[in-house]
């Protein structure tokens, strides 16, 4: 796993090993302890493109159809926030949803690539979570708003191998400690090489952009106080806490 740190006033990527992080400084190794490091986002996208309804199980909860081609959503960079970070339930809504997803770190600027080339671009894996302030996203229809505000993005904790085959892997997300979604990404409907395929030949995808994949059923709603954690099989850990607006 590679990780984005901060100590003291620089910031670098290291490989995490155990309790310890090893920055490859080119002619040597420096090695940190894990506690001693501020864990930051593992990249800093110039995007997020967000995939709606591509698992079958929360499509059948929802009783809707599978779409035909993939719906997708953008969240500004400025939602982003690091694992621990905390989530600021906005005073302007009154229900605010979890949605644990695996999203793809893409690599190197790139635009029209084939889903058989789409591996040559990922740099690797890690958790999302989706947050949405439901009332809102029924109430403007369309869901910039409701999916936009600062720190609806944690991200992280880790940069998973980009060779890990994630066809079948156990996705989870719990609220202090309960349960709420357990699914796998065999669920999916469009997978990752379909998708990059889909939104390359749209936009132009940067290096640290997130393409998020959607999430399974169990969606629900969050309430100040409460600890949020995705967890997918492989990958690593999200956790946050959500906290109101000062």
């Amino acid at each position: 796993m590679i990780g984005r740190f901060k100590y003291d006033n620089e910031t670098f990527y290291g490989e995490v090993k155990g309790n310890r992080v090893i920055v490859d400084r080119g002619l040597y190794n420096d090695t940190f302890l894990l506690i001693d490091l501020q864990l930051l986002p593992p990249v800093q996208p110039s995007k997020l493109i967000c995939v709606g309804l591509n698992y079958k199980d929360h499509a059948r909860e929802l009783g809707m159809e599978i779409p035909d081609e993939p719906i997708f959503f953008l969240k500004p960079p400025s939602a982003v926030i690091s694992p621990l970070g905390k989530i600021v339930y906005p005073e302007m809504s009154k229900h605010v949803d979890y949605e644990g997803e695996l999203a793809v770190i893409i690599g190197k600027r790139c635009k029209n690539i084939s889903r058989d080339d789409a591996g040559s671009v990922i740099m690797g894996y890690t958790c999302f979570n989706d947050v949405t302030a439901r009332d809102i996203q029924k109430k403007d229809v369309q869901w910039t708003r409701s999916k936009s505000f600062d720190t609806f993005a944690p991200l992280g904790p880790y940069i998973a191998d980009p060779m890990l085959d994630v066809s079948n892997l156990a996705i989870r997300t719990s609220v202090n400690g309960e349960l709420r979604q357990d699914s796998s990404t065999s669920n999916l409907i469009f997978n990752i090489p379909y998708l990059i395929e889909f939104i390359s030949s749209i936009m132009t995808l940067e290096r640290g952009d997130i393409i998020s994949t959607g999430t399974p059923a169990g969606v629900g709603e969050l309430s100040v106080g409460d600890e949020v954690e995705v967890e997918i099989e492989n990958v690593g850990l999200l956790k946050n806490t959500v906290v109101a607006k000062n």
